[in-house]
């Protein structure tokens, strides 16, 4: 009879069901033998936490490592109020959800109980800070922009240099709607008078 797995696990690290393959030819079963012994947290969609222990106990998985694992290592990007807030455009908006862009899933997600609002859209890789500009515009009614306000603000940002003005543009005509666009070209319009 051979001596079941004893998998070297990394503390804070989020594995797949499949991961473990690599150490069992019944990676399920296996799984579910850790998370008996405490080794790992079953968290949900076949995602396994090997907790990592701070002062006040085990520490919840990293968002990054979640979504991660969840996708696949698949490419993602967060964006959203904790970004949009910062940006100086008006924007005060809290989500329940992190909503993160990928190319390969969409909906909502409840990873580790917490949610992940999941869209397929394009982004540029890396993201400037324009684009970040252009995708609160695009979720203008999720984050509950003023429009006036709002190319008020852009346009005061422009002036004192916090955007790039061309590629503020190539951002709008690339992944913005005709709205996006008219309000990008108002800012902008404005902003060269």
């Amino acid at each position: 009879m051979t001596r079941p797995a004893n998998p070297p696990l990394k503390p804070g690290r989020v594995y797949r069901t499949r991961e473990l393959g690599r150490w069992s030819a019944n990676p399920s079963r296996l799984a579910k033998r850790l998370a008996a012994q405490s080794r790992l947290e079953p968290l949900a969609h076949g995602l396994y936490h090997c907790p990592r222990h701070g002062h006040f106990g085990p520490m919840p998985a990293d968002d990054r490592a979640l979504v991660r694992s969840f996708l696949g290592e698949a490419a993602f990007l967060f964006t959203g109020p904790e970004v949009w807030n910062s940006l100086g455009l008006g924007a005060t908006q809290v989500l329940a959800a992190r909503l993160v862009y990928n190319r390969k899933r969409t909906g909502l997600f409840y990873l580790d109980g917490r949610p992940f609002r999941f869209r397929r859209k394009p982004y540029p890789r890396p993201a400037p800070l324009e684009w970040f500009v252009v995708d609160l515009l695009e979720n203008r009614g999720l984050a509950a922009l003023e429009p006036a306000e709002t190319v008020r603000l852009l346009r005061r940002s422009l002036a004192h240099g916090t955007f790039d003005a061309a590629r503020l543009r190539a951002m709008a005509v690339r992944f913005g709607t005709r709205r996006t666009r008219a309000t990008v070209e108002e800012a902008l319009c404005e902003e060269s008078t």
